[in-house]
């Protein structure tokens, strides 16, 4: 940052061509450094996105199951709407942090697996998108075997390059 205070005077250019909003070419490849190349803060920035937008998934869907808290408490119309309320509050917040949980970690993996094949291959392609999603995918299917890996991979693979086709597709 440039401390001159003669440096801005009126009738002087300034030392740098500034970009829009203000900011110097230097502090542009600055932050775009550490926003858009920085596989750590995209693994941050995938977990915290995931976990909002999976909270409010799981309070959405919690709100359109019928059967939620009717099946664990069969006797739910009989108690009080307070009390309903409490207990209808309750699962959904239940299970809108599980919803939340489950996200975040399927956005953080996503995210910085795309990263770094990205960086590794030096491109910003939709084969990115599908390896990322292959290794997502396979990643949260290990556990299930070799099988479930496979289908869990080509899932998840399918999925973002569907996605990532058309955001590329139709960005105009």
């Amino acid at each position: 940052m440039n401390m001159n205070p003669m440096s801005n005077m009126p009738g002087q250019q300034p030392q740098q061509p500034l970009q829009p909003g203000g900011a110097t070419a230097e502090q542009v490849a600055f932050f775009n450094s550490i926003f858009r190349e920085n596989c750590p803060f995209k693994f941050v920035v995938g977990g915290v996105s995931g976990f909002v937008f999976g909270g409010l998934f799981g309070f959405v869907m919690s709100s359109l199951d019928f059967a939620g808290p009717s099946m664990t408490y069969p006797n739910l119309q009989e108690l009080s709407t307070r009390e309903q309320m409490r207990i209808m509050m309750k699962d959904m917040g239940t299970r809108s942090y599980s919803s939340a949980k489950n996200f975040a970690v399927v956005g953080a993996i996503f995210s910085s697996s795309e990263c770094f094949i990205e960086g590794y291959r030096a491109k910003n392609d939709l084969y990115n998108g599908a390896a990322a999603g292959c290794f997502t995918g396979g990643v949260l299917a290990a556990r299930g075997g070799v099988k479930a890996t496979a289908v869990g991979c080509a899932g998840f693979a399918a999925f973002s390059s569907a996605i990532d086709y058309w955001f590329r597709h139709n960005s105009d």
